[in-house]
């Protein structure tokens, strides 16, 4: 499964969350507001998720392997650094 499409939706310039974005893989399946958070230094991405009736957050989709997870964050902060930065190195493809 290879990523195909990624669009940043918004960027924030505040708090923790730093942008949302949309990944498409294969041209055929999207995720929608997968977000990129920054907190002590670090930059990360959060799959999208849910609130339960008692308060606790549950992925809705997520990677199931280790490697699978490293590519998609690897791609999408690179986008979202590009995407930031007004520098894009990406093809269009990947922004």
């Amino acid at each position: 499964m290879k990523i195909t499409d990624i669009k940043i939706r918004r960027l924030y310039d505040r708090d923790k969350m730093k942008a949302v974005c949309s990944v498409t893989f294969d041209g055929e399946l999207v995720v929608h507001d997968i977000k990129v958070i920054e907190n002590d230094g670090k930059t990360f991405i959060a799959m999208p998720s849910r609130r339960s009736k008692e308060g606790f957050f549950s992925d809705i989709v997520h990677p199931i392997t280790q490697p699978m997870r490293t590519y998609i964050e690897s791609e999408v902060l690179t986008a979202y650094k590009s995407h930031k930065d007004g520098s894009s190195t990406l093809p269009d493809a990947l922004i």
